[in-house]
């Protein structure tokens, strides 16, 4: 058994098992598992199942189907981070001769290389991946289904491509780099390419009557990267804490940040919802989340994860349908960041600072509107309105009096202080746009000019 860390209030812990029992029951789901944990400690776990007095635990394995995208995509990012591919490169620049070569490696991650949803063929997910040995059996003779780039649609067969990138830029199999690479280095021992006991058996419940069926467990092939993993719960909020902190063993806490922004736009189903790289992205009830959901014949999962309240949650059924594990994990998250709220740290004030920063702070004009810069505690800076709405950004130091802009509008954006000959701060140059101590100051270089008579009554 995992050992448990600090106990959720009785009031949290009966409400999150209410609300897994309930989702057994009216999805009519053999057996059903979830976790929570909380800033990265394990705080609570449930099972129910149809055989009484005997539940899954959260070292039980369940096939987590499209969540193994997620690491999928892990493994990529790792190949970009060690300059062996870009993002913006095309496949066609590492793997040579698929027929999808145009798409870029970042429309792969992000569904946007306009592949189709799944394989020619019989359905993959139930067969063996023996009958689809090679990408074009995969990809089939007319692979796209939109033009690249232009919209999200979620492909299996485009992490297939991903899986095989991995391969031919590491010359391993995708198994065994996923687990010398991630596995292996996060501690996820329960996780695997094949079912190690104690795992479920995956089954089907007649939508009519309460009846059921197994359902066959098929190696994928190929398709493994996109849907081959099982997993226990535990062992999935223990990713899902790296998804937000990232471990420098695997990737970077920018890395994982980059695979959190959305770079596909939200779906037309669901304007709260967007993709990121290898990551669904979505706001529920005034929660922001990240994670994946998966199934397979015979299996449900759904991971959840908020950054802002620390929060994750994991659900896993095994039934091809029923339970909405989904909803059920991000309720989860929900139910214990409402009725438990974060913390907040001790403040406590910065060791140092530099004073050719700190003379940088406090109120500066974009024309006449008056924003904010503040310092943070990691040595960056945060831009916005003084008061009301507009424009806000968080900004990573460079280490050479310079700031990247990590978020909003001023992604990737460049804030630099402009220094007259004398050392004295003229104006701050954010993407071109010039902010002044004054609005419209006479003294900076407005773009435009400023009016000689100033300002002025009418």
């Amino acid at each position: 058994m995992t050992k448990l860390s600090e106990e959720l209030l009785p009031a949290t812990r009966r409400a999150l098992l209410h609300r897994v029992a309930t989702e057994q029951a009216r999805g009519r789901a053999p057996s059903l598992v979830a976790s929570v944990a909380r800033d990265g400690e394990l705080v609570w776990s449930a099972g129910r199942s149809m055989v009484d007095g005997h539940a899954p635990d959260e070292n039980v394995q369940y096939r987590v189907g499209s969540i193994t995208k997620t690491f999928t995509a892990v493994l990529v990012m790792r190949l970009r981070d060690e300059g062996l591919l870009s993002l913006v490169d095309p496949l066609e620049k590492h793997l040579p001769g698929t027929g999808a070569g145009e798409a870029t490696i970042a429309e792969l991650l992000a569904h946007t290389a306009g592949l189709a949803a799944e394989t020619p063929g019989a359905w993959w997910e139930r067969t063996p991946g023996s009958t689809r040995p090679t990408l074009s059996d995969v990809l089939g003779e007319q692979p796209f289904k939109h033009p690249v780039g232009r919209l999200h649609h979620y492909s299996n067969p485009g992490y297939t491509l991903l899986g095989s990138l991995v391969e031919e830029v590491r010359g391993a199999p995708w198994a065994e780099v996923l687990r010398r690479e991630v596995l292996v280095p996060l501690g996820l021992n329960r996780t695997s390419v094949r079912a190690e006991a104690p795992h479920a058996g995956g089954w089907a419940v007649h939508p009519w009557a309460d009846v059921m069926m197994p359902e066959p467990v098929e190696d994928l092939g190929l398709m493994a990267p996109a849907g081959q993993l099982w997993s226990t719960t535990a062992d999935l909020v223990r990713f899902a804490d790296f998804l937000v902190k990232g471990d420098a063993r695997v990737l970077s806490a920018e890395s994982v940040r980059e695979m959190r922004t959305p770079s596909a736009p939200p779906q037309p189903e669901s304007r709260e919802r967007a993709y990121g790289l290898g990551l669904d992205l979505l706001t529920y009830d005034g929660i922001d989340l990240a994670g994946h959901t998966g199934s397979l014949p015979g299996f449900l999962a759904g991971l959840w994860v908020s950054d802002r309240d620390g929060v994750a949650a994991v659900a896993l059924a095994n039934c091809t349908s029923g339970p909405l594990v989904a909803a059920l994990a991000a309720d989860l998250v929900k139910i214990v960041a409402e009725a438990e709220p974060r913390i907040p740290e001790t403040w406590r004030p910065l060791p140092e600072v530099d004073e050719k920063v700190l003379e940088l702070t406090g109120p500066w004009y974009w024309g006449t509107q008056v924003l904010a810069l503040r310092l943070t505690a990691d040595g960056g800076v945060e831009l916005g309105p003084l008061s009301g709405a507009g424009r806000q950004a968080r900004f990573r130091a460079n280490g050479d009096g310079t700031w990247t802009g990590l978020n909003g509008y001023y992604a990737g954006e460049l804030l630099r202080a402009v220094r007259t000959a004398d050392g004295a701060v003229s104006h701050l140059d954010l993407g071109s746009f010039v902010l002044a101590r004054e609005p419209y100051d006479a003294e900076a270089p407005i773009p435009g000019g400023v009016d000689p008579q100033g300002w002025r009554g009418f």
